[in-house]
This record gives structure tokens, sequence and C-alpha cells, in this order.
């Protein structure tokens, strides 16, 4: 990621230092932060005229006193920069350019820095202390000034693997004594503005949580650090002890940002890259070898192939996983991941099952150029650190590492210390059993992707109703592991499906609509090779579009309900839609505007078919001339979808 500067004017400060407040604006005008150094540090945010957060306020509570409680202002400045950002592993644009104005309040032993974007604000602290300190909380406490609907994932403590289905609240009805929400949350002001709400920039601190304040109020809430470990099964490890403070860090540091993406549209929310922007830049010098890409995965559909050219007994052995090489050579797909069970146990990553070959396959794949990818338990990883190294002799180019299941200190520099230690190899990884991203992987690009969503391993317990919010909230945040794919399309009515026969809610079209409207650094084919190749158009489409982006379009979006983007790799653009369970068919105009003025483009779709309503099987493939300002509708069945390439 490179970036560029440009200061272009610094304010005055003399209302502020009189009067103790100030009106700070987004570059446009129409975002503006009004503060008041009181008893703490209060600030309200207002859009389009309407106030939408009220006398907020923040803190940091250190073991010797709590930082924004009673501030004496030492010096404040203001300044309006110019950024331009080219992200390695661009997931919405290959080049951003953004503008903000900066706002620094310097105090007795640290600074508190807000950004006003055009499209949201964030602010951290900045402390100035000798010496490592102690973190013992810190406030970040919301208050809505009317009623309104919040979006969460709630989990019943910090141990959370981020796979909750998301819950619909009431901001006066949720209680302190209720479930506390992860990251990201979206906020419904219901005063034509959504608020998404999450942190980046995270290194050697906890994640942040939500936890209700009362009603009307919500506040931030971090797990403590862990002192001891005790055993825990194969794959994880308990906490014994923890301190009472949430960090112990360095006394002179940048502390995590927390930002805000204040939305007039949800279209904005599909289109935002705060986090990409907030995000430290890469500290990695060679990156050539870092290739996000997609794979075909074996877990999902039970390492099963079948049929007539299938006369090996298929399981986790070397004969299926170089089946599954040949069907990824075949379709121009880069990475295998070969999940549980291709290791002799889940403790010893240097010991492959007696049916496993990892070096022939590795071999093999070379020939066909597809790489690997290995799974394995972040505990067998934290054991043997060194199996990077054992890894990148072998010639495997990828880890996918499984059920941290946490986000306190220790665990968030693990995520750290692992990514370097991949680096140094030439290793991606893929995070699952995750938190949702937070800057580490524009850090460390060689982080394609995490888990952290309620995807497809879900079964019937993943929903579109559920899903039409991922592109709102988890993968408005960054990469996001689903795991789309499925080939059996079912209506949730009839869903009845499992391993190795596994099926998916929503139709045909919803499917492969996934794969345009979904972001991942490392995009899985989670069905079986079989039944791609029985559907070659559908596998074909598929394979094709890629998994990183130039430019993004947001053409329809719902929060919820619908999302309809068009997305540019080249000259090719690519278009998704996907659509809830609702009780009638929708139909959605577009208008080919994002197209080149003189030419005349080809536009091969996917649609649902006329029954796919009751039969999610049903689909129609087509192809029309387009040129640029024609409309078009899309039309989609309940929990249905449209995929289309214009070229």
């Amino acid at each position: 990621m490179t970036a560029s500067l440009l200061l272009l004017c610094s304010l005055s400060a003399g209302s502020f230092a009189q009067g103790r407040q100030i009106d700070f604006t987004s570059p446009d005008g129409q975002l503006k932060l009004h503060f008041n150094l009181a008893d703490k540090i209060y600030y309200s945010v207002a859009a389009g005229g309407k106030e939408l957060l009220k006398e907020n306020h923040l803190g940091l509570t250190l073991a010797n006193g709590t930082l924004g409680e009673n501030p004496k202002l030492v010096a404040w400045h203001t300044i309006k920069k110019q950024e331009t950002i080219t992200p390695l592993v661009p997931m919405k644009f290959s080049t951003v350019n953004t503008e903000y104005n900066d706002l620094q309040m310097d105090f007795k032993g640290y600074s508190v820095e807000f950004r006003a974007y055009n499209d949201g604000f964030a602010y951290r602290f900045i402390l100035k202390q000798k010496g490592d300190v102690e973190v013992m909380n810190e406030d970040l406490t919301l208050n809505f000034p009317q009623e309104a609907l919040l979006h969460l994932q709630q989990s019943g403590g910090f141990r959370t693997s981020y796979e909750e289905p998301y819950r619909h609240v009431s901001s006066t009805q949720w209680k302190p004594e209720d479930h506390i929400a992860t990251l990201p949350a979206l906020i419904d002001t219901k005063q034509d503005y959504k608020i998404l709400v999450s942190e980046s920039d995270l290194h050697d601190y906890p994640c942040m949580f939500l936890k209700s304040g009362g009603s009307n109020v919500a506040q931030a809430t971090f797990p403590k650090t862990p002192l001891e470990f005790g055993p825990d099964g194969d794959r994880s490890l308990k906490i014994t002890k923890a301190a009472d403070y949430i960090a112990k860090t360095t006394g002179t540091r940048n502390f995590p940002w927390r930002y805000f993406v204040v939305a007039h549209d949800d279209k904005q929310l599909l289109e935002n890259t705060m986090n990409l922007r907030l995000a430290g830049p890469s500290v990695l010098k060679d990156v050539s070898w870092i290739k996000p890409g997609k794979a075909s995965w074996e877990w999902w559909n039970g390492a099963a192939p079948y049929g007539p050219d299938v006369n090996f007994v298929s399981g986790f052995n070397t004969d299926t996983y170089k089946y599954f090489i040949d069907f990824a050579s075949k379709y121009g797909i880069q990475y295998i991941v070969m999940d549980e069970g291709w290791a002799k146990t889940t403790e010893d990553p240097f010991t492959a099952n007696p049916n496993v070959d990892v070096k022939e396959l590795v071999k093999y794949g070379n020939s066909k150029n597809v790489h690997i990818v290995l799974w394995l338990t972040w505990l067998c990883v934290h054991n043997h650190m060194e199996l990077f190294k054992t890894f990148e002799e072998w010639g495997v180019k990828g880890v996918k590492i499984d059920f941290m299941d946490r986000s306190d200190q220790w665990m968030v520099n693990y995520y750290e210390n692992v990514v370097k230690e991949a680096a140094k190899h030439h290793i991606v990884v893929d995070f699952h059993g995750a938190f949702k991203p937070a800057g580490l992987e524009f850090t460390y690009p060689n982080l394609l992707s995490y888990e952290g969503v309620r995807g497809m391993e879900q079964m019937g317990g993943c929903t579109p109703d559920n899903s039409l919010y991922l592109p709102f909230m988890r993968n408005a945040v960054g990469p996001m592991d689903y795991t789309p794919g499925a080939m059996f399309s079912m209506q949730p009515e009839d869903y009845a499906s499992e391993r190795p026969n596994a099926g998916s809610i929503g139709t045909r079209a919803y499917q492969m609509a996934l794969f345009v409207v979904f972001e991942s650094g490392i995009q899985m084919l989670a069905d079986n090779p079989t039944l791609y190749y029985r559907n070659p158009d559908c596998t074909e489409f598929i394979a094709s579009v890629p998994v990183t982006w130039d430019e993004t379009s947001a053409l329809a979006a719902d929060a919820g309900q619908l999302d309809v983007v068009a997305k540019r790799k080249g000259d090719k653009w690519f278009i998704g839609g996907i659509t809830n369970n609702q009780e009638k068919t929708r139909d959605v105009n577009i208008n080919f505007s994002f197209l080149q003025p003189g030419k005349t483009y080809t536009m091969t779709y996917f649609e649902d078919g006329i029954n796919a309503g009751h039969q999610a099987m049903d689909y129609r493939k087509k192809t029309i001339q387009v040129k640029r300002g024609d409309n078009f509708t899309i039309h989609m069945v309940r929990n249905g979808g449209f995929a289309g390439v214009i070229e």
C-alpha cells in the first residue's frame, strides 16, 4: 500500500481555547462534530441538519489515572489533507482518493486525534508516557438522541468465533444485562442515516465490543489480558488467570482508530473504504510473491468426488487431492485448501496422515499451476512456529488457521506474530474462527482473509435473511471467508442437507452472485468438483470472477433487503445482485451509466428461473447487447440473485 499526503491548510485555534468548544466539519461541510471540554471530552455529531449522536464521551483509564477526565487543553491544531492509497490486495478500488480534516487536541501526556471525512469520522488516543502502561479500561460512550435500531452480532461473552446471527435491537430496549455485541455494528438512526462502527490499526490491544449503557446508550467493553492458560482439548487453551487490565503496552504509541461510517444512502456502506484509509502502511518490502486468488476446498463437500471419472476411494488421501488439483487447473483456480484431515493429528504439523503425500501433491500442483494451502489449529501453530520454515521448504504457499475464538490483547498479538512469521517464508494466511478485519491485512498484505462470519458451513443456519446484512456490515470492514459456491440450492422450507451432500439456502443465481457481491483475498469454491463439472456454465462464470477489483459501483442497496453492485477488473464489469426472503419477487431497475460511452458491450447473465421461488435450482442464462445509458430490469425471486459479466 502506498500513500501520498498533501497539507492544504492550518486553521486558527482562538475560539476553542477561549470557550473550550469547537465546531469541526468534514471537507464538504455536511458532517459536523461539536466538541465540549468539561469534566470529560464530549462531542456531538450531526449530518444534513440532523443530530445523530449527542454528547458522546471518550476516555482512557490507566493504572495511574484517567485520560480525558477534567481535560486541560495544552494546544490544538487542525489541518486538511488529501491522500491517495493503492492497496496491494484491493477489495473495492485499486486506487483510493480521499480527503479529510484532522483535529489534534494535545493534553499533558497524551493527545486525541479526530478525522472528519465526507463519509464519516474517526478518532484515536495518542499516548506520550515513558515505559510501559497498564490500560484498565477505555471509555467509548454513544448517546442516541432518539430511539435507534441497532443491528448487532451478539455474543454471550468475549469467547466467540463471530459467527452468531445478527439481531435487530431497539436502542431503548437493549439492557446492560443483555449480551454484548461484536464489531462491526450498524446503527439505523431513524433519521435517514446509518452509522457503521468499527476499528482499525489494531495492534497490541484487545478488540472492542459494545454493551448497553442503559436506554439509548452504547458503551465499549473489552476482554481482560490473559496471564495463565490451561489445557482445553487439541485446538485451544483455557484462560485460567486474567489480569485486571485490558492491555499492558508501551507508553508511547498510537491507539486503535475508532471509526464511524455515516451513510445517507446504503450504497455508501458498500463502497466505503474507511478501514483501509485508517490502517497502517505495509511493512513488507517484497510483496511480489503475494497472490490473491480462488481456492477449491474439500471440507464442505466431505472430500467426496464421485462418478465415472473417480476410480479411487475418495476421502482425505492423495488421489482425492490430485482430483481437486485437476479440477482447479482446468478452471484456472489458483489454490486448493487441504482442511482438517490432511495431517495425522491436529497437534503435529509435520506428519501427514498415511494416505496423504504432501510433497507429492505440491509437486503435482506446481505442474498444474495450482498451489497448496494447509489447515491448522491456532494452538498447533503457536506450539510450532517453525512450521512456516518447513512449509516453505515443502513448497506450501498458504495456511488456514482455525479456532482462535478470542480477541484479547494476547490473541491480537498472536495474529500479528503469525502473519509476520509467515511473511518471512512467503506464505499467505487465511484466519478462520477469527475476529473481524481491523487493519492488519494492510500492514501484512499476506493476510488474505478472515472468517468471523456466519457463512455457508453453518448449512441451514446460513440464510439470505442474515447474509443480506454481510455486505453492509462484516464485509464492509474487510475481506470475509464465507465459502460460497453451492450447487445444491434450496428454499428454506425445503432445506434438508448435510455433508457430503451439502447444500445451501438461496437460489442458484444467488449463489453465483455471491462471488461478485462478497469480497475475500482467497475466495473458496466450496462445493464438489463432481457437481461443478455437471454445471459447466455456472462453473465457468464463477471461475472467471476476480477476487480483487479496480472499481466498485453500488447500483441498489437496502441493508438486509437488497444488494446490487457492479465491479470492474480491467475492461470487464461484473454485476452481482442478491435479495432476502421477501414475500414477493423483486424487480430492480439499473442503468449502465458506469460503462464507457461510444461502445457496445455483451452482457452474459444468470437470473432466477420462473420456478426458482419454489425450486431454487431453476435459473436462466441469457446474452444481450448493452451500452452506456441503457436501462435494465433485474428480476429476483425470494432468496434470489442475479450474476453477469459485461465485456
